[in-house]
């Protein structure tokens, strides 16, 4: 068991590098911004008061680690996530990967920054309230299945 338990903490974080290093490479395209989890700190800040939508963070209180929090938050998510193929295909997924599994979580996952974390961040549902939220909704898919590879790849390392 608690081989099973440090085998998908594995594979949530290597999700998470990978999705991670696609981050820093896109920021190097024009229009790009660099990933940036302060907002995402706060955010989680405001959950230990019940506040879960804001209007808009940048305007809620600011917390003196946010940045650092967003970070751990940000792993712990993808950690998370790492059992989730487990729940989908067993754990003898872990003895031969495959990699529907790793994307069905992948897809499906985007759902909670679509539906909670976005709205959460004043952003809107599915990131509605930003000016082009076609590409944001492309560029979360695309994420998630780049998060999806790094499970994938994790997985067959650590087999």
């Amino acid at each position: 068991m608690f081989d099973i338990f440090w085998r998908c903490v594995a594979i949530g974080v290597g999700g998470t590098v990978l999705m991670d290093l696609w981050a820093i490479l896109l920021s190097f395209l024009p229009g790009q911004g660099k990933p940036n989890w302060a907002p995402v700190g706060r955010w989680f800040w405001h959950l230990r008061n019940g506040k879960v939508f804001h209007d808009d963070i940048g305007k809620a209180e600011p917390y003196e680690h946010e940045l650092a929090l967003g970070w751990i938050g940000h792993y712990a998510v993808g950690i998370i996530y790492g059992f989730l193929p487990l729940v989908i295909a067993g754990t003898g997924w872990l003895a031969t990967p495959t990699f529907l599994p790793a994307w069905i979580v992948g897809i499906v996952t985007v759902g909670a920054g679509w539906f909670l974390l976005q709205p959460g961040l004043g952003i809107g549902w599915a990131a509605s309230k930003t000016p082009n939220p076609n590409k944001v909704r492309l560029l979360n898919l695309v994420a998630h299945t780049v998060f999806a590879v790094g499970m994938y790849w994790t997985a067959l390392l650590i087999r």
